[in-house]
C-alpha cells in the first residue's frame, strides 16, 4: 500500500514492505516475459500471424476487421492494440507482443490491488509472486497475439475492483465507473466469450453492490457502456449471412459430431492435466502423477473458499449495530462487498471449469486445450486464501491442535505450490526456449531466402504460410493447401486469390513431409528437373509449370 511521505516539500509515496516485495515480483515477472519477447519465446505460428497481419492492414488503413479472418466470434482487439507499433516499427514478433507485455502487467498491478482489499498485503504479494513465476504453457497464454485472454483478464480484475469501490463508497464518479463497467463488459464479450463466466459473476456482484443506482441514469449509462463495447460485434453479426453470425458459428466449432467421451474422462482431463497446466505445475508436454495433486486439491479448495466467503459474509452482517456505525462511507454493504467478490470470483471459477469439462475435448486432447482455464488465474487469491488463513492461523498459534494440524498441512500446500511453479519455471527458462529459438530461426532463414530470391507466390500448409507473409512484411504471398495438395484454410482470401493468379507459383513444403512426398509424386519426372533447393527444414520447389491438381 501506498503512503504519502512528505520530503522537502514533495510529496512522494511510500510504499510498505508487502508492496514493495509485491512490485519486486511484478518487476521480476514483467523483466522475464520481456526477455522471452525479445527472443520471441514462446514459439510463433500461424495464428498469431493472422493477428499480426491484421494489425499490419489496420495499421496501413486497408482493413478493419471486426473478427479474426475467416472467424466471426474471436475479437481483433489485440490487432487494434499493436496496429499503431506495427505501422511505425513494422512487422516483427517482439513488436507484435509488446501490447501482451502491458497487459500482463496491468492484470499483476490489478490482482494485487483486489487481492489486498479481499485478504491481506503479504497474501496480495504471495499471489503476485507465484503468477509472476511462468514455464511454457502459461507464458504462451499471456504473451502470443491469438486473442482473448490477455485483455479480458484486466477487463474482469477492474470490473470488480470498480464493484469494491462503490460499496465502499471510495468512487466519487460513480456514473461514470458504472458506464466503464458496462464498457468493459462489451469489450470482453466482442474480445473472447471464454470470459462469459466471469462476467456474469461480475455483473451480479455489481447488482448485488448498487442495484438501486441501476434503476435510474446509472442504468442506463451501464448498458450505453455494453452497446458501445460491443458494436463492432453488432453491426458485423447484423451484416452477416444466414449460418454466418457469431451464435451460430461458435455453436457450430464447439459442437463435434461424434461419441462424446464418458464424464469421467472429461473430468480427469479437466482437473488432472488442465488444472495443474493452466497454473504453470506442469511442462508443456503433460503433467506427472505427482504434478497432478493440486487438479485433486481444486474442487475442495473452490468449496473452502465459499465457506470462507459466506462465513464472512454473515459475521459482517451480525456484527454489534455499534460497530457499525463506526465502519467507513461503505458501511455495512462495503464490509460484505469482499466476501461477495470472493464468491464472485469462485463462482467464476467454477461455471468455467464445469464448462470447460463439458467439451469432448477436455478429454480426446486435454494438453493442446488446457489454455481455455488460464482464465482461472483470475480466482487464484480465492482458491488459496483459505489454504493461507490456515496456516497464518496455525502460525499465530491460536488455533487447537486440529487447526494446528490443518495449518501445518496447509502451509506445506502452499510451499509445494510454490516450489513446483519454480522448477518447471527455471527449467524451461534454462532448458525449454532451445527448440522454440531453432524453429523462430529457422523460420527466418525461410523468409530471408524467398524474400531475396524467390518464388514470391507460393503454396504451403497452414503452419507455414501466414507467418511467412508476415516474415517478410507481405513480399511473399503463400496461399493454404492441406496434405493432399487441395485448398485449406485460407483465413485471408485475397493471398489465395493473389498466388492462384501467378503463372509459376512455387511450393513450400516441411522436408519429407506428407505434403512433399505427395507434390514429389505429382512432379513424377518433373521432381528432380524442377528447381529445388532445401532452407531451414523445409523444401522449396519451383517447377517451370504450376501444379494446382483442385483445377
Amino acid at each position: 500500500m501506498s503512503h504519502p511521505e512528505q520530503h522537502r516539500g514533495r510529496w512522494r509515496p511510500r510504499l510498505d514492505r508487502p508492496a514493495l516485495v509485491a512490485l519486486l515480483f511484478g518487476l521480476a515477472g514483467v523483466v522475464y516475459r520481456l526477455v522471452l519477447t525479445l527472443f520471441t519465446v514462446p514459439v510463433s505460428n500461424s495464428d498469431e500471424a493472422t493477428f499480426g497481419l491484421a494489425a499490419l492492414h489496420i495499421g496501413q488503413g486497408r482493413e478493419r476487421p471486426v473478427f479474426l479472418y475467416g472467424q466471426h466470434y474471436m475479437g481483433m482487439l489485440e490487432s487494434y492494440l499493436a496496429a499503431p507499433l506495427v505501422a511505425v516499427a513494422g512487422p516483427s514478433w517482439p513488436v507484435l507482443r509488446l501490447p501482451m507485455l502491458a497487459l500482463y502487467a496491468i492484470f499483476l498491478y490489478l490482482i494485487h490491488r483486489l487481492t489486498r482489499r479481499l485478504g491481506t498485503p503479504w497474501f496480495a504479494a504471495f499471489v503476485v509472486g507465484l503468477l509472476a513465476l511462468g514455464p511454457e504453457r502459461v507464458v504462451r497464454d499471456q504473451l502470443t497475439v491469438v486473442g482473448g485472454r490477455p485483455e479480458v483478464k484486466p477487463a474482469v480484475l477492474l470490473m470488480l475492483l470498480i464493484t469494491v469501490g462503490l460499496a465502499a463508497g471510495t468512487v466519487h464518479r460513480r456514473r461514470l465507473a458504472i458506464g466503464l463497467f458496462g464498457l468493459l463488459v462489451g469489450l470482453a464479450v466482442w474480445s473472447d466469450w471464454l470470459i462469459l463466466p466471469y462476467l456474469a459473476v461480475a455483473g451480479l456482484a455489481l447488482v448485488w453492490a448498487v442495484r438501486r443506482e441501476l434503476l435510474g441514469w446509472s442504468g442506463l449509462l451501464l448498458v450505453a457502456g455494453v452497446v458501445v463495447g460491443v458494436a463492432p460485434m453488432i453491426v458485423d453479426n447484423l451484416r452477416a449471412g444466414p449460418g454466418e453470425d457469431s451464435l451460430s458459428v461458435f455453436r457450430e466449432v464447439s459442437t463435434k459430431a461424434g461419441p462424446q467421451p464418458p464424464w469421467s474422462d472429461r473430468v480427469r482431463g479437466g482437473l488432472l492435466e488442465g488444472v495443474p497446466l493452466a497454473h504453470g505445475l506442469c511442462p508443456v508436454d503433460g503433467c506427472g502423477r505427482w504434478q497432478q495433486w493440486f487438479g485433486v486439491l481444486y474442487p475442495v479448495l473452490l468449496l473452502a473458499g465459499a465457506a470462507l466467503a459466506v462465513l464472512a459474509y454473515r459475521r459482517a452482517a451480525g456484527a454489534p449495530r455499534g460497530e457499525r456505525v463506526g465502519r467507513a462511507a461503505g458501511g455495512l454493504r462495503g464490509e460484505r462487498v469482499g466476501p461477495v467478490v470472493q464468491l464472485a470470483l469462485i463462482a467464476g471459477a467454477a461455471l468455467t471449469l464445469l464448462s470447460y469439462v463439458r467439451s469432448p475435448l477436455a478429454a480426446t486432447s486435454p494438453l493442446d486445450n488446457a489454455r481455455y482455464l488460464s482464465v482461472l488465474q483470475l480466482s487464484l487469491p480465492a482458491v488459496l486464501w483459505p489454504l493461507w488463513v490456515a496456516a497464518l492461523t496455525a502460525w499465530r498459534g491460536t488455533s487447537s491442535v486440529l487447526g494446528r494440524l490443518t495449518g501445518a498441512l496447509s502451509a506445506a500446500v502452499l510451499a509445494a505450490l510454490t516450489v513446483t511453479t519454480l522448477v518447471i519455471t527455471v527449467l524451461f527458462a534454462a532448458t525449454g526456449t532451445a527448440a522454440s529459438r531453432t524453429e523462430e530461426r529457422q523460420a527466418r532463414e525461410l523468409a530471408a531466402a524467398l524474400r531475396a530470391d524467390g518464388p514470391h507466390e507460393v503454396y504451403g500448409d497452414y503452419w507455414t504460410c501466414n507467418r511467412l507473409i508476415f516474415n517478410t512484411d507481405e513480399s511473399v504471398v503463400c496461399g493454404v493447401l492441406d496434405g493432399n495438395l487441395s485448398p485449406g484454410q485460407n483465413r485471408y482470401r485475397p493471398y489465395w486469390r493473389q498466388v492462384g493468379r501467378a503463372e509459376r507459383p512455387g511450393y513450400v513444403v516441411e522436408v519429407d513431409s506428407p505434403m512433399d512426398r505427395r507434390l514429389r509424386r505429382l512432379l513424377a519426372d518433373r521432381a528432380d528437373a524442377a528447381p529445388v533447393r532445401e532452407v531451414g527444414g523445409y523444401r522449396v520447389y519451383h517447377p517451370d509449370t504450376p501444379v494446382r491438381p483442385w483445377r
